[in-house]
């Protein structure tokens, strides 16, 4: 798999150890958003870390030559990053994309790309509709568009060539092991830290959360009994605005809900992404575990405060970034 040093790429690979006796071999750049720590308790015969890129040609046909199944978590991911420096992301998320493609199509291997709601842009917030399969793509941002052309390539290699590939765009993923410059490992960071949140704008934008273990099993369902060709949404109806969030995490830390600062809006801010899952649970009868968000909350509250030392090193870093921004 592609990208399993990273947040969500990581926590797929917990959940196959835990859940599967398959051997994993991961394929990671380690960026800044990679991190070896995020594997180093898992067993060293059953996963294997090499460190390249998944535009090194060479090296994607030879891992992909012994592999019975790939599955692409590998992406340049944030928002404000891809504003400041978009050509890391149409290298990666394009290129790399076309990269694994490729070696996929001369070795014939099962192939499963992991996209993200992002590709369809955004809806009102009083907007009563969720994205589906059907909807238009409409990316707002170099990151979002990266993602839609890559999502193209692979259904363009499916009918073309036959790749046996199967997709899925997922909803904002929450959890362990997420680099702190993300909205929720933000704001808890802060807390432990003393600080108040801070909230983009009104903190009126919504997004659908979903524990990334939640993802994970859907993911290995989709591999295992996903129709070929066929893209699934992943979602977990866990619609909140990003000023819910902060109240919900506030008093998890004895705070009041309304402790909480509002800061400068970032351009091209998404107003609200809401996923149809419903193809995911009638076709292949998949469900998420954490449905209740506030007991995922607490969750990943407890993880962040037992893992301070696989989170403390990128801290500062971040927020001097954030506070240049005047974020």
């Amino acid at each position: 798999m592609t990208g399993g040093a990273g947040f969500i790429g990581s926590n797929f690979v917990h959940h196959i150890v835990r859940t599967t006796d398959d051997r994993v071999v991961v394929l990671d750049k380690l960026t800044y958003a990679g991190n070896r720590e995020s594997l180093a308790d898992l067993p060293t015969d059953r996963v294997e870390l090499v460190v390249g890129d998944i535009c090194d040609a060479e090296l994607v046909d030879g891992l992909v030559a012994r592999a019975d199944a790939v599955v692409h978590y590998a992406a340049e991911s944030h928002n404000d990053n891809s504003l400041a420096s978009p050509g890391a992301f149409i290298q990666t998320n394009i290129v790399g994309t076309f990269t694994l493609l490729e070696a996929i199509r001369k070795h014939d291997v099962r192939f499963h790309h992991v996209s993200t709601d992002e590709v369809y842009g955004d809806l009102e917030l009083d907007d009563p509709r969720r994205f589906t399969v059907d909807t238009p793509y409409a990316p707002s941002s170099p990151y979002s568009a990266s993602k839609a052309g890559s999502d193209h390539l692979v259904r363009a290699w499916v009918r073309s060539f036959g790749v046996p590939a199967t997709l899925s765009n997922c909803s904002n993923n929450y959890g362990p092991y997420q680099h702190v410059e993300k909205f929720i490992p933000r704001q808890i960071t802060n807390l432990i830290d003393g600080v108040r949140p801070r909230l983009y704008g009104a903190g009126a934008n919504v997004r659908d959360w979903i524990h990334a273990d939640d993802h994970s099993s859907a993911v290995a369902l989709i591999l295992e009994k996903g129709t070929i060709g066929q893209t699934y949404l992943i979602g977990a109806d866990g619609e909140k605005s990003n000023r819910e969030v902060v109240e919900l995490l506030l008093p998890l830390f004895d705070r009041s809900p309304s402790d909480y600062d509002l800061v400068a809006d970032r351009p091209g801010h998404d107003l609200r992404y809401a996923i149809d899952w419903s193809l995911l649970r009638d076709e292949l009868g998949w469900a998420p575990q954490y449905s209740d968000f506030s007991a995922g909350l607490d969750a990943t509250v407890r993880w962040y405060r037992d893992h301070e030392s696989w989170w403390r090193g990128a801290k500062s870093g971040t927020e001097a970034k954030y506070l240049a921004q005047g974020q």
